[in-house]
């Protein structure tokens, strides 16, 4: 069941998507090459302890860490580890931040050090996709448009939108009704309406979209070993449009 959250649950998210938010634009000072995921790890949950929050997918179905750490061909779900980050890798920084009992959701592909135009640009259509799928949000709207959004800008910039992983409903609980296709044709799908609160998190790659898992249960990568950038935020339906409670501006 799709649940409707309240002005004042909206509000106390948003709280809980301003201290992620916070959390990612550190992240972004500390990636070079050199520093580890692990590193990375240890430094968000400091954080989150030191603003009173914890890490709700730490301990969600038996995974380990406060965040996921995906490089270069893994989509999402990779676990923090001790290799170095090298000069021209990307990693993808997921987390979700309870806050006082309110959850917020957002991930987001970071460059290491110098990368190659090719790899920007996968960078920047995987960012504008998100942005798209925002863009039609809209109370009335289905949820099938933000996924015909996403995918018709993704493929016609050459890239590929994964299939096997969907943005989700979020709170009280950090995976709740509805799924939020990244793909597929518009005008399906359930009414977009207010109240509703939503992950979009298209997940973008350099080759075909298809998938494989690592033999950990948990990380997805790529079949052809390109690269897969991720960006995603929590949002609110609101009447006057969406609202990103996960924005870094």
């Amino acid at each position: 069941m799709i649940t409707l959250k309240s002005a004042r649950e909206i509000n106390l998210m948003h709280e809980a998507g301003k201290l992620l938010a916070s959390c990612h634009k550190e992240i972004a000072k500390i990636i070079k090459p050199g520093v580890t995921t692990l590193e990375i790890e240890r430094f968000v949950e400091g954080f989150l302890k030191k603003h009173g929050a914890t890490a709700e997918q730490k301990g969600y179905k038996g995974y380990k860490y406060a965040t996921c750490a995906s490089i270069n061909d893994e989509i999402c779900h990779g676990f923090p580890r001790k290799q170095p980050l090298k000069d021209g890798d990307i990693v993808t920084i997921d987390m979700v931040v309870n806050l006082n009992g309110s959850l917020a959701d957002s991930a987001w592909t970071y460059e290491v050090g110098n990368t190659d135009e090719k790899t920007k640009h996968l960078l920047e259509v995987a960012k504008e996709s998100l942005y798209k799928g925002i863009e039609v949000a809209q109370a009335g709207n289905r949820l099938g448009d933000i996924g015909h959004a996403i995918q018709s800008y993704a493929e016609g910039e050459g890239f590929s939108v994964v299939r096997d992983f969907t943005g989700h409903g979020i709170g009280p609980t950090i995976h709740e009704p509805p799924h939020v296709a990244h793909y597929g044709p518009k005008g399906k799908g359930p009414r977009l309406k207010e109240g509703m609160v939503i992950t979009i998190e298209p997940m973008i790659n350099e080759g075909t979209w298809q998938a494989k898992m690592d033999d950990n249960g948990w990380t997805a990568r790529t079949v052809d070993g390109k690269l897969s950038a991720q960006y995603e935020h929590t949002i609110a339906i609101t009447k006057e449009g969406p609202i990103l409670l996960t924005n870094q501006d």
